[in-house]
């Protein structure tokens, strides 16, 4: 549904509100106003109530619509996540990771500092930096930034790219 057509039913709800608004406001207030004859005024609370009707159809299509774009996001995300785990895993056998270098490698990845690596796999944390730098070593960088950036730009080319 187009922007404008958005506007243009907001705006005409807007509209009707103040409409049903100063007509109570002017009955509660006892202000004096020329009255208009009942016919037009009927037709001007029937115009009015179909513009607050539109509204409500017009906001439950975009409801519909954010819910299924929601879902289709989510959909894409998930994906996404999968394909990341997919990729790390390719790039681990293409390295030839030990069980124990695999749970390291994903621990860095995720950010994990030197010391809550070796807590997480109850170790120590000279045993975490050797396979750290064996890991560095197998994949070709230097370190920890580098390691990652290649899983961003496997990503940003691949087929999610």
């Amino acid at each position: 549904m187009g922007r404008g057509i958005l506007i243009a039913v907001f705006v005409v709800q807007v509209l009707c509100a103040i409409f049903f608004i100063s007509q109570i406001m002017v009955t509660v207030l006892g202000i004096p106003v020329t009255p208009f004859d009942w016919k037009i005024m009927e037709l001007i609370e029937i115009g009015a109530a179909v513009g607050l009707l539109l509204g409500a159809v017009v906001g439950a299509i975009m409801l519909r619509w954010t819910w299924k774009r929601t879902t289709q996001v989510e959909r894409q995300l998930r994906a996404a996540s999968g394909a990341f785990m997919d990729l790390l895993e390719d790039r681990f056998d293409e390295w030839k990771l030990t069980p124990a270098e695999r749970d390291v490698a994903l621990f860095a990845i995720k950010g994990l500092s030197t010391q809550d690596i070796a807590a997480f796999r109850d170790t120590s944390e000279g045993t975490v930096k050797a396979q750290t730098n064996a890991i560095y070593r197998k994949a070709g960088v230097s370190g920890r930034p580098q390691l990652l950036s290649l899983f961003i730009d496997d990503l940003m080319d691949g087929p999610l790219g």
